[in-house]
């Protein structure tokens, strides 16, 4: 299923989700917008979720309507 990070982090990216990634699957450099997950690397841990500050880490699966594209969009981002 893999976690997924949609646009409240846009401008925030507070990083305490990379903190608490036991497998280091949220990446994103200083010039991008947001973070993202390796959809391909995440083990549903769910142990990003509780520290988002602006909520913006969901599963795939539960990812509300109007971020749906951000599963694409976090994909997108490994295959650069």
């Amino acid at each position: 299923m893999a976690f997924v990070i949609a646009e409240p982090c846009i401008g925030v990216k507070d990083k305490a989700c990379i903190d608490v990634c036991p497998m280091d699957c949220i990446h994103g450099a200083d010039k991008d917008e947001m973070l993202y997950i390796d959809p391909d690397e995440c083990i549903d841990c769910d142990g990003c979720v509780p520290v988002c500050p602006v909520e913006a880490i969901f599963p795939a699966d539960k990812i509300p309507e109007k971020w749906k594209h951000y599963i694409q969009i976090n994909a997108d981002y490994f295959k650069r």
